[in-house]
């Protein structure tokens, strides 16, 4: 079969990549497109795996919808060309092509509709079937949609394909049993994100204030770092991430997913934002695992006082690492079932429909 993957975001890298090698193992043919953003291709690059540029990518609204259409073009020439079965992503394109084209499209989609509304309004009505995980099965109730047991985080975070390696903390000086924070900020600018706020430079430097003299403090940014932050900019590989927010004493910032990610790692994880409780999944890590905890902006003294209550937990990262195996435990392993999912297409839509449960193979 052919298939084509089509990422929009760094994020997708790491979601999709298992997926796209276990495929291409099995002798499918597997294209990958993606919208020219820097920070993805050298990901992809780093996991050797080729891929072909739709354009570059625009901060502007009204950019992005002129973009929308230069994508649409081109990565239906890509299908045609390529006489493309299945396309596959959390992408606005890869719905809108596959009604121009031949091609199905399944759609990998963890947003809640209440909060982030474009992408369902534009994406849900044009794609053949919406996959979600669990906590969102409320929102998803037609036809299209089955949801599973996980997220999107644990595609590349389950413990079948991560494995935390502590040589990467020698390249920052650091042992794993060291106390440091890792700070993450992103640039609020994505189409989802137009109306909310992350986190003021004022209450970053507040942040640092607090757990700067309890151990180091890493920033990565999504967007150009402060200058009064400069100091603390993390330098470390963009693939190697993972392994310092699994080693780290605690996570806090205005990321979603790498709120998720650090909870799933078992690192504690605080986050500040306009999103704060809108969200199912960090709703339910939170309410359910109590693995994270969301603030809203007015909240910021709380998330503060929160950080010092957790402190002073002397068995803060033991207690988190047996509240994450907890949720892996209650998840199944979401690349086996993605990559059984779509060899098995659309006889797979029928099995998970016919017979409740069946995800649960795929542990």
């Amino acid at each position: 079969m052919n298939y084509l993957f089509d990422i929009g975001h760094p994020g997708q890298v790491h979601l999709l990549r298992h997926t796209i090698n276990a495929l291409k193992s099995k002798g499918h043919k597997v294209i990958v497109t993606i919208k020219d953003i820097p920070s993805a291709t050298v990901l992809l690059e780093k996991f050797n795996i080729e891929y072909i540029s739709l354009g570059k990518k625009f901060n502007s609204i009204f950019l992005k919808g002129f973009s929308q259409f230069r994508y649409n073009f081109r990565l239906y020439r890509i299908a045609k060309r390529e006489n493309i079965d299945l396309g596959i992503g959390s992408s606005i394109t890869i719905a809108h092509v596959s009604r121009l084209h031949k091609m199905k499209s399944i759609i990998l989609d963890d947003d809640d509709p209440q909060a982030v509304k474009l992408f369902a309004q534009l994406a849900h009505p044009f794609a053949h079937t919406i996959l979600s995980p669990e906590a969102l099965a409320p929102f998803r109730t037609s036809k299209k949609d089955i949801t599973y047991p996980g997220s999107h985080e644990l595609f590349y975070l389950h413990p079948n394909y991560f494995h935390p390696d502590p040589t990467i903390l020698k390249e920052l000086n650091l042992q794993e049993d060291d106390v440091y924070f890792v700070l993450r900020f992103v640039a609020v600018k994505a189409y989802h994100d137009l109306g909310e706020e992350g986190l003021t430079l004022n209450q970053k430097l507040a942040i640092i204030d607090k757990v700067k003299h309890l151990g180091k403090v890493f920033i990565t940014s999504e967007k150009e770092i402060e200058p009064e932050l400069e100091c603390y900019k993390l330098s470390l590989s963009a693939e190697k991430i993972h392994h310092l927010l699994y080693y780290a004493t605690m996570f806090i910032g205005d990321s979603q997913t790498m709120t998720s990610e650090a909870a799933i790692l078992g690192t504690p994880a605080l986050k500040c934002n306009s999103f704060a409780h809108r969200l199912s999944l960090p709703n339910l890590l939170e309410q359910k695992y109590d693995l994270c905890y969301a603030f809203s902006n007015i909240e910021f003294e709380k998330m503060l006082n929160k950080i010092d209550e957790l402190l002073e937990n002397e068995n803060l990262k033991q207690d988190w690492q047996k509240k994450a195996k907890i949720f892996i435990n209650d998840s199944i392993d979401p690349t086996q079932f993605l990559v059984w999912f779509i060899e098995n297409y659309p006889k797979s839509v029928s099995i998970m429909k016919s017979i409740p449960g069946y995800q649960f193979n795929f542990m």
